[in-house]
């Protein structure tokens, strides 16, 4: 099925983890010719090197700590027009230089799509042990930045008399719901999950579509053997996510076979929240 996606110019956050979503969605571009604006950022995780060998937080922590060159390297393979980008996007001076370097190489920007999320992996985030760092660190990225980059598209799309366009966020299919434990990242993606709604609802009458996926576990280097026995009964698909199995539904959802599909949430999981 041909996506009509060659040269469409796609904006693309969190991508330096190589065997992340981010990644996975930028390559998923480039097997379609799209034009790449990928954009990350170094997180200083502490990791044992010795256990990054194989996969767990470690792995994790180490991939997220790193820049994107494993990823520029296959893209080179497929000789796709790209560049990469290292910035915060929870600075709105660096969001609108984000869209006047795309610009500038590209052309304006058609899709994009806010992976990019952080979260306190390092201990249980509860209403006993909240910290008002945590809060701030976590809405700065998940929401505050995705916002800003939502408005900068917007805006740019309506400046240039531009018709149509797509937004894709990230989101869980469970966090957004209830994630004891982690609350204030499960508030965080409740507050895209609502935001998609609300946003969809604006910017429809420019023809720009607004929609989330919500992945289900997906092995994105952070699951280990022991947590993966404990999660793999609770999918009825029998299998952990793949980061390219959340790809596809993106890809598609930005291709114009998706163009009456807007303010959904759509969760990509096996099975796994029902």
């Amino acid at each position: 099925m041909d996506l009509e996606l060659q040269n469409k110019v796609v904006l693309i956050t969190g991508v330096n983890n190589p065997q992340g979503i981010g990644a996975a969605t930028a390559l998923a571009f480039a097997h379609e010719k799209a034009k790449l604006v990928l954009v990350y950022k170094k997180i200083a995780y502490t990791y044992n090197e010795d256990a990054t060998g194989h996969d767990g937080l470690d792995r994790y922590f180490k991939a997220n700590s790193g820049d994107a060159t494993k990823l520029e390297s296959r893209l080179s393979s497929m000789s796709a027009d790209y560049f990469v980008l290292e910035t915060d996007i929870s600075d709105e001076t660096n969001v609108r230089a984000i869209y006047d370097a795309a610009e500038k190489r590209f052309g304006n920007v058609d899709i994009l799509i806010n992976n990019a999320a952080v979260a306190d992996v390092h201990g249980e985030d509860t209403i006993f042990s909240l910290t008002a760092d945590v809060v701030d660190a976590t809405f700065a990225v998940n929401v505050k930045g995705m916002l800003l980059l939502t408005r900068e598209f917007v805006k740019r799309r309506k400046e240039c008399d531009k018709i149509g366009g797509r937004i894709i966020n990230l989101s869980s299919d469970n966090a957004a719901h209830s994630f004891a434990g982690q609350i204030t990242y499960g508030a965080s993606k409740s507050a895209v999950e609502s935001l998609t709604r609300s946003l969809a609802s604006e910017v429809g009458k420019l023809g720009i579509t607004v929609n989330a996926v919500a992945p289900g576990p997906t092995q994105t280097g952070w699951i280990d053997a022991d947590l993966a026995s404990q999660v793999l009964p609770k999918i009825p698909l029998g299998r952990l996510g793949m980061p390219e199995d959340i790809a596809h539904m993106i890809v598609f959802l930005a291709s114009d076979k998706a163009s009456w599909i807007t303010g959904e949430t759509i969760k990509v999981c096996g099975g796994h929240v029902l």
